[in-house]
This record gives structure tokens, sequence and C-alpha cells, in this order.
């Protein structure tokens, strides 16, 4: 049986909102409402190309809009990682948040998967508070070679 891959959703215009892309406006939160939901919701209504990693990785952390977030975090992830080989600052908040979005999440992405797995191997020196979750995440994304090869 042939599962069709549905591919990550990509903004076309970074500065439309969740709220935009997903065409669906959240009531506002209740007044009793925590810190969390407040913040959750007023990041749905800003530009996605605006959001900062920590924002990324608390929408991400909370599933929201992940068919568009995880493709930025991805990218984020990988275009700081020569820095951070290099003794550079590397996000570990971002990095937790992605790694830890459950198998069937990645299952929908599985070419961002290993893109994102390609990028964390090449880490050194990571954390120990995020090290397991990286080490769990690259076990469970499968390899590309494990797709049927074309006959000739």
């Amino acid at each position: 049986m042939v599962r069709s891959v549905r591919r990550p959703s990509r903004p076309r215009d970074p500065t439309q909102s969740l709220e935009r892309l997903q065409g669906q406006r959240w009531p506002e939160p209740p007044e009793d409402a925590t810190s969390l939901v407040r913040a959750v919701h007023a990041l749905r209504r800003r530009p996605v190309g605006d959001l900062r990693p920590e924002e990324l990785a608390r929408l991400i952390t909370q599933d929201v809009g992940l068919p568009w977030l995880l493709p930025l975090a991805v990218r984020i992830l990988r275009d700081t990682a020569p820095s951070q080989i290099a003794g550079g600052w590397y996000d570990d908040d971002l990095l937790y948040a992605v790694v830890t979005r459950k198998a069937q999440v990645w299952e929908r992405f599985p070419e961002l998967a290993r893109e994102l797995k390609a990028t964390v191997e090449t880490l050194v020196g990571l954390s120990r508070y995020v090290r397991g979750d990286v080490a769990a995440f690259c076990a469970a994304v499968p390899e590309e070679s494990s797709r049927p090869k074309p006959t000739t």
C-alpha cells in the first residue's frame, strides 16, 4: 500500500499570521487564562516571519501551527548549526521543542525529519538536558534507504 505523504505547508508570504494561514481566528482567551495561553493567542496573530526562536519554541511545544512552524524551526536550526559546531551559541529550547514532537507528527513530514536528523547529528557538546531527546528523535527517524528503490 502506498501512503501519500503530506508535505509541510510553507507560507508563501511570511508576513501572514498563523490565524490567516490556518484560516481560523481563535476567540480572546478567558479572563483567568494563564500567561502561556495568552502568549499563544497573541503569537498566532503575529506574522510567522517575525517570530523569534523562543516564540517558535513556545508555539511548537503547544503543537500550534506545526505545518507552518516546523519548517521555519528546522531552517533556523540548520542555519545555526555551523556556528554551534565552531563553539557558538545554539538554541536548546527550540531544539528541544522540535525533537520532542510526537512520532505521528514526523510521520507526516518525513523529509523534514530527515533534514533535522542530519542537522542534529552534526552538533557537538549538547546540553545534558536535551541530549537524550535528540538521541531518541534520531533513533526514531527511519533511514531514507528504507524506501523501495526504483527498478531499472
